[in-house]
């Protein structure tokens, strides 16, 4: 039987943002479109989705640890999390803390350490952790900062994800992942909650970004419905015009084509 365990490279007692985290970067390590569909990656990838199947479900994995005579180990000696508290004027150990937290379920402590350094001139979360290092805990406080409906702080940390996934491809195989999330907070929920400016500013920005066509289509079609509440017609015409030509199987668009009369098809 597999040790799930090593497979995801994860202590027995790590908690699920840890393992989590685990996965995907395996996934990111074994995946078959990384090394050319060779047979043994194949089989390594459906290794680590069932060790994140099994570990990820509290019941599966309690029932798999009690099979196996899985115990936690003893703590060790050296207190990794304390260390880095205890040095609280350096921006780097902080910053670690934060990833560390974040992994190990804490989020609450992770959130204040980052407001507190984002207070700080100039902080910058990228200059003091490995670049992938960096978009994970990115994509992290951002999930974290949606659930407490602070969209424009979760758009700017996805919108960094996305800026290091042009220059270098890391998150390739969860950046559907990134997009639906985006699309999530700016389409839906900003529209909600922030002026039609600020949405608006966000939309154009992701228009901009070498997204996938889908997604830039749905970009423009909400830019078009904010445009046509807002009155402004011949904005809203041509943004509907734009989405159409990139996705002419757009959905939802067929109330808003009725009020702009535009029936063509791209």
């Amino acid at each position: 039987m597999s040790n799930y365990y090593h497979i995801l490279g994860v202590p027995v007692d790590a908690g699920h943002e840890e393992i989590r985290y685990a996965y995907r970067r395996q996934v990111k390590a074994v995946h078959p479109d990384v090394h050319n569909g060779d047979p043994g990656s194949v089989e390594r990838m459906k290794a680590v989705v069932l060790a994140w199947e099994i570990l990820s479900d509290p019941l599966r994995r309690e029932e798999y640890d009690r099979i196996h005579g899985i115990r936690p180990d003893a703590p060790d000696e050296f207190d990794y999390a304390e260390f880095l508290r205890s040095n609280r004027d350096d921006h780097e150990s902080q910053s670690k803390l934060v990833f560390y937290d974040l992994l190990h379920d804490n989020p609450e402590e992770a959130l204040q350490i980052y407001d507190t350094l984002v207070a700080t001139n100039d902080f910058e979360l990228s200059a003091y952790l490995g670049r992938e290092d960096f978009m994970d805990c990115a994509f992290l406080l951002a999930e974290e900062y949606e659930s407490r409906d602070e969209y424009r702080r979760a758009f700017l940390l996805l919108s960094a994800i996305v800026r290091f996934e042009r220059q270098k491809p890391y998150f390739r195989h969860f950046m559907q992942d990134v997009y639906e999330r985006l699309r999530s907070i700016v389409c839906f929920k900003m529209v909600e909650t922030e002026p039609h400016e600020t949405v608006l500013t966000y939309l154009n920005q992701m228009i901009n970004w070498d997204l996938p066509k889908r997604e830039v289509a749905f970009c423009y079609k909400k830019a078009a419905e904010i445009y046509l509440e807002e009155g402004e017609r011949r904005k809203a015409f041509r943004y509907l015009q734009r989405g159409l030509k990139l996705d002419n199987r757009l959905a939802g668009v067929k109330k808003l084509q009725q009020e702009l009369g535009y029936f063509e098809t791209a």
